[in-house]
């Protein structure tokens, strides 16, 4: 796994040996962030946005966002092996004043933040496969008002999910990659 684009291109980064932790794949990195740059149903920047990185793993998603300028990544994790693999990535790129790690699960974090804290330009969603609260984790963010106005929500999720995704946000763009299917909504 390496790091695509950016000021640490081609720098490789960590994973960990657990088989039950799903690296996101390099080309469905880059095709989302060439979705992000090049959509015009999207109006943030990468460059000096902020981003939270919900079931965050080894931090591939939100270390490349660094790389391509992100001001601030939140990473959420809570599997302590994983956590021991995001902070040695950080460590190793040397951009902890650009990362803030929370070691909470998903809802815990969700419910626990105060509304109205920092909003974030992209929230980037990739919880287990198996996991299928998607839609309360859409209805906290919603309701902690958490992600800015012209914000996008990325869900990464398997191609053959059948989950309805809640109609409280607006889906403009869905694509497959393999076995990813990758949902941009705001």
């Amino acid at each position: 796994m390496r790091i695509i684009s950016g000021r640490f291109k081609g720098k490789k980064i960590c994973l960990p040996n657990d088989k039950s932790t799903r690296p996101l794949k390099d080309l469905v990195k880059e095709s989302i962030f060439n979705v992000i740059s090049h959509s015009n149903e999207i109006e943030i920047k990468i460059n000096n946005s902020n981003i939270l990185d919900l079931f965050s793993g080894s931090g591939s998603f939100g270390l490349e966002a660094i790389s391509r300028g992100a001001k601030i990544v939140t990473f959420v994790e809570d599997y302590q092996d994983v956590l021991e693999i995001l902070i040695k990535n950080i460590s190793k790129l040397d951009c902890q004043n650009q990362c803030q790690v929370i070691r909470k699960n998903c809802f815990e974090y969700l419910n626990t933040i105060e509304k109205n804290s920092l909003k974030y330009d992209l929230i980037f969603l990739d919880p287990p496969f198996k996991e299928k609260n998607i839609n309360s984790i859409i209805d906290k963010i919603i309701e902690k008002k958490i992600i800015k106005k012209n914000g996008i929500i990325v869900i990464h999720r398997h191609k053959k999910d059948n989950i309805d995704i809640t109609n409280k946000i607006n889906i403009f763009d869905t694509r497959l990659y393999g076995i990813s299917k990758i949902i941009f909504a705001n």
